[in-house]
């Protein structure tokens, strides 16, 4: 039984490790469907190795063993599989692809991802760099193409057979044929292609195409492609066919492994829950989180087994003590201490006064159960978000925006029609410029709070489909979130020092906006990463190899940007407001800032007065004095070496 003063353990901090745990449980499954045609066996230089060749097929295969290493790290549980079509090779009789339709070749099953499997294939990408012909003669290309719509089946079988119902089930396909099935009867294949990839989505399967594209080679999206992966909208309207996302067509091969980094993640939806806009009125909706922060990976024990690692499992244990038994969970409650107990003295001060004191009996405890716990936190409902009003968009105050917002969209699976409901709803509300006020309730373990509904328009650039059409979920505060900010007046930088400044941060600054935020990964999760993966492959981790991308280019900064920092500094050491002493507040009690510059404290010291100051200003002015002639110190030595 715990002890009383830890009796709600229901707690935020419990609700993040489910939320964590409820990820980690929701698998992922990627069947890589990589085209052998002979375009895809060309060779060229390898960018990577010198006097080396390599083609498109062995650049897809190293891509998919990158993600099946990466995989093994941040998502142990997930599965992966690698499909050839286009190739001539035969399936083994009664394995998973042994039903599949003709030159379709399933070269790696859909199962969980594994280190002698990953080994495996990097051998075979070391082979093939050594022997150029070897992939051509592993898979052998067909005289003809596979009509896409047979493509798609068996990628359908294939999911049907290895991937569980709950994953989110996904198919990365890479090719660099624009039109498969040119020549009589193409359009027929075309619509069998459009009606098969129907199927899969109706499946949950997501075909995420990778067309790759080269100079000698360009690759035409109208020819084909354009008519059968049509781009989702909210409202249902195709719009133009030949238009698609520009961010699926690859320039440069160089470019696969970068577009996967992007496709890696699953979108997860955080929540699917009802959207109760009136009474018997409710449609379905998801929930998806825009911001998220990537945290380690929960930590497990595993048995060394000499040629491999296995998961250890482990379970927790509720003992009692007195008893040395089991006790199970279910029979665990959680108690509070409501007052202490009488005394004689207290009873004597009752007598006298005649004022009663509130008496608890010995070993007298109000002690309630976990799901009881739960109901105070729920309030006894149950998750949904309810419609409760309108208001207009202007009295939604930036200040009212103190979390992550969450974007959510129709879930059509839940309710028939959600998705009509839901944009008539966006619409109204948009021309009528008005925000929703929702109660909220996203999971079973979580509070109820009220949020505004913020509606957004699907808005579409030339590049092609940008921001989705839906609502964000913004939770408001309540009265005690929202606090006096103090106003302070701070020294602001003379026109001279600004424009120095303008200088060098025009000459560092990323032209064009081409700042890719996902090539600059956290070095600490990547420090860890990279210690997990050479412990799961056996490998001896050398620190030395870690490349922090964070780290400035120093270097590079000093050539671009080198005088003018310096003239920017010396103008800086000038400056009046720099020689401020700012003394910062020292604890709990809040102390009006006092600050002493260096001309008046010469001045002060002229006129005899500086008996008037206190000993801490006096402290920060004397660390003040001694940094600035440590640093004048350091910089005479520089140049007496320099000339010596």
């Amino acid at each position: 039984m715990p002890r009383f003063d830890e009796w709600n353990l229901v707690d935020e901090e419990e609700e993040e490790e489910l939320q964590e745990a409820w990820y980690e449980g929701k698998r992922d499954v990627i069947l890589f469907a990589i085209d052998c045609s002979e375009s895809m066996f060309e060779m060229h230089d390898d960018p990577n190795y010198e006097d080396t060749k390599t083609c498109h097929v062995l650049t897809a295969l190293e891509a998919a063993m990158q993600i099946q290493k990466k995989k093994v790290i941040v998502g142990p549980n997930d599965a992966v599989g690698i499909m050839m079509f286009n190739t001539t090779r035969k399936n083994e009789a009664g394995g998973q692809g042994a039903d599949i339709k003709q030159n379709n070749f399933v070269f790696q099953p859909i199962e969980t991802v594994n280190a002698p499997k990953i080994q495996e294939l990097i051998q075979l990408l070391d082979s093939a760099r050594e022997d150029p012909n070897l992939l051509k003669e592993t898979f052998p290309s067909s005289d003809k193409h596979v009509p896409m719509g047979d493509v798609f089946t068996s990628c359908n079988w294939i999911m049907r057979d290895g991937a569980p119902k709950t994953a989110t089930k996904r198919i990365f396909l890479i090719t660099d044929e624009d039109d498969p099935n040119s020549g009589p009867g193409r359009e027929r294949l075309l619509t069998s292609a459009r009606t098969t990839l129907i199927d899969l989505t109706q499946a949950g399967i997501m075909v995420e195409p990778f067309f790759i594209s080269t100079e000698e080679r360009p690759f035409d999206q109208t020819k084909f492609y354009s008519s059968v992966l049509l781009p989702n909208n909210l409202n249902g309207d195709t719009g133009d066919p030949s238009v698609l996302p520009e961010s699926i067509s690859i320039t440069r091969i160089d470019d696969l492994l970068a577009q996967m980094r992007f496709h890696e993640v699953p979108k997860r939806a955080l929540f699917s829950i009802p959207f109760e806009l009136a009474n018997g009125f409710v449609i379905g909706v998801k929930g998806y989180g825009l911001v998220t922060e990537q945290k380690k990976g929960t930590y497990r024990y595993f048995m060394d087994l000499e040629d491999r690692m296995e998961v250890a499992e482990s379970r927790t244990l509720y003992v009692d003590e007195d008893k040395e038994t089991e006790v199970p969970k279910s029979k665990i409650v959680y108690g509070m201490a409501l007052g202490e107990t009488v005394d004689a003295k207290v009873a004597d001060i009752e007598s006298s006064t005649g004022v009663l004191t509130r008496r608890v009996p010995i070993h007298c405890k109000v002690f309630y159960t976990a799901e009881e716990i739960r109901s105070f936190r729920t309030l006894g409902l149950q998750p949904k978000i309810k419609l409760l009003g309108f208001k207009s968009r202007r009295s939604l105050g930036f200040e009212d925006n103190i979390k992550h917002s969450i974007f959510i969209y129709p879930d059509e699976m839940s309710y028939s029609g959600s998705k009509r409901t839901f944009s008539a709803l966006l619409k109204t509300m948009i021309k009528k410029k008005r925000i929703g006020l929702v109660l909220t309730l996203t999971r079973r373990n979580s509070s109820p709070i009220f949020c505004a509904l913020l509606p957004q328009a699907e808005k579409a650039e030339e590049s092609g489909w940008s921001e989705p059409a839906g609502f964000h979920l913004i939770p408001l505060p309540f009265a005690d979130d929202i606090r006096a900010a103090p106003i302070e007046t701070g020294y602001r930088a003379s026109d001279d020092l600004k424009d120095i400044a303008h200088k060098w941060i025009h000459k560092m600054s990323v032209k064009n906006g081409s700042y890719p935020p996902d090539s600059y990964p956290n070095p600490a999760l990547a420090y860890h990463n990279a210690q997990l993966e050479a412990s799961a492959f056996r490998d001896e981790f050398d620190p030395d190899s870690f490349e922090d991308h964070t780290l400035p280019k120093l270097t590079t900064i000093t050539k671009r940007a080198g005088p003018l920092l310096k003239e920017w500094r010396q103008t800086l050491m000038k400056e009046e407001a720099a020689n401020v002493v700012v003394l910062p507040s020292d604890g709990k009690k809040r102390k009006a800032e006092e600050s002493v510059d260096e001309k008046n404290l010469r001045q002060l010291y002229k006129n005899g007065e500086l008996h008037k100051l206190r000993v801490d200003q006096l402290k920060s002015s004397l660390i003040l004095h001694f940094s600035r002639l440590s640093a004048r110190a350091t910089r005479c030595r520089f140049l007496a070496r320099k000339r010596i």
